[in-house]
């Protein structure tokens, strides 16, 4: 499986990193090590003083596709989750200044927390609410209403570039208040007030 990243789909997210708005959805890939085994600790990687949080609905792909029509999407998955892509965001900014890849950054192993999924048909797609809290402080509160690419969108624009499969994750974008983790952190993250995933920093 792979999992499919989408940078750049909530305005106030954008404005806080001081990025440029895109014209398309921003796309980066994760190998399936960076997800982080159930139950284990994230442990902040040694190569960075900078990790940061990002919360994300999740979609898991049910079928083989390619090229596929917005209007046929939905067709394609029928479960929705939360997780976290989290991100090296000194080594990016490395990258980003030298014109270079992000995947040291963005795909390093543990770097994808994916929780628990849920019947979509529990949601309403288009007006999801989803947090997360740090050591019991909500620091990020997003609400998919606000995505400029909503989740048929990005699963129609990535099809044309790559075959999706059976058990493929998409990460659909982070809303704002991304922060830096320290050890001992707890970060928990809700769906629609389920409690998606709690993990331990170390």
């Amino acid at each position: 499986m792979k999992i499919i990243c989408i940078g750049r789909n909530y305005a106030k997210h954008i404005e806080e990193l001081a990025n440029e708005r895109p014209e398309n959805p921003v796309v980066f890939l994760k190998p399936d090590s960076a997800i982080l085994p159930k139950k284990m600790p994230f442990f902040i990687p040694p190569f960075s003083n900078d990790v940061h949080y990002e919360v994300e609905v999740l979609v898991k792909i049910n079928k083989v596709g390619k090229h596929i029509s917005p209007k046929f999407a939905h067709k394609y998955y029928d479960t929705v989750g939360l997780g976290i892509d989290f991100t090296a965001r000194d080594v990016q900014a490395q990258c980003k200044e030298k014109g270079l890849p992000w995947e040291k950054a963005k795909a390093f192993d543990g770097s994808a927390i994916v929780g628990e999924f849920y019947p979509k048909e529990e949601f309403d797609l288009e007006n999801i609410s989803f947090q997360l809290q740090k050591n019991d402080e909500v620091v990020q509160d997003g609400n998919t209403s606000n995505m400029l690419w909503k989740i048929d969108e990005l699963i129609s624009y990535v099809s044309q570039y790559f075959t999706l499969k059976k058990g493929d994750i998409i990460f659909t974008g982070t809303p704002a208040g991304v922060g830096k983790v320290v050890e001992n952190d707890i970060l928990t993250g809700t769906i629609e007030g389920k409690q998606a995933f709690q993990i331990k920093v170390k």
